[in-house]
């Protein structure tokens, strides 16, 4: 009998955490909305910030951020950290080239990943002055206190070629897991990596 009631206290506490972790992401969790993430994060997903992560950039993680003028919290990539240079080739044959000079001096790296060169078919250069798309593809300089953030799907993303530049102060949080679905791996992954560039070069902005 003792055994029995002890199982069931057991049963009964662990369905009750269960219930206050599903409340937990519920109420804490970030619901991503659109597919501008895909196919890292998919529309109703719910992502957990890390903590104390508020108002930084590192690159190449996955941050909750609101676009300058924008209420709207946004799910994107970073991509260039200030005084790094950035641009956006495209070529008939590769719609999607996306460059950065680290720190602004030494090589030209390729940002390179996987998720992009499946899903970016349309054609567009970048960057502007203020981080946006461009008529050409031209190097910027990420300003201080800025950052250039892209959607690993970049055809159906609204990112730093819609809006300009990212503000740093206005990031609320890096995406540390993935809190739902449960049958999902709580690890975000697609992580770009930089490659050796020896394609066309582009033009060098200021």
């Amino acid at each position: 009998m003792k055994a029995r009631r002890a199982a069931g206290a057991v049963l009964g506490t662990g369905v009750l955490l269960c219930l206050l972790a599903g409340v937990a992401v519920t109420a804490l969790g970030i619901r991503v909305d659109g597919t501008s993430m895909a196919p890292t994060l998919h529309q109703g997903d719910r992502v957990l910030a890390t903590p104390g992560s508020a108002g930084e950039a590192r690159r190449f993680d996955v941050v909750l951020l609101r676009a300058t003028g924008k209420d709207a919290l946004l799910v994107k990539r970073v991509i260039g950290l200030p005084g790094d240079r950035v641009a956006i080739v495209s070529t008939p044959d590769e719609p999607f080239r996306v460059l950065l000079q680290e720190g602004g001096k030494g090589p030209l790296y390729r940002v390179a990943a996987p998720q992009w060169a499946a899903q970016a078919h349309r054609t567009g250069a970048c960057c502007t002055p203020e981080g946006s798309r461009s008529a050409r593809a031209e190097l910027r300089t990420v300003p201080e206190g800025a950052f250039f953030y892209l959607g690993d799907n970049p055809d159906l993303s609204d990112d730093s070629r819609a809006y300009g530049w990212g503000e740093i102060d206005r990031i609320e949080g890096r995406v540390g897991v993935r809190a739902f679905p449960v049958s999902s791996s709580p690890d975000i992954g697609n992580r770009p990596v930089l490659e050796e560039y020896r394609g066309p070069s582009p033009w060098r902005g200021s």
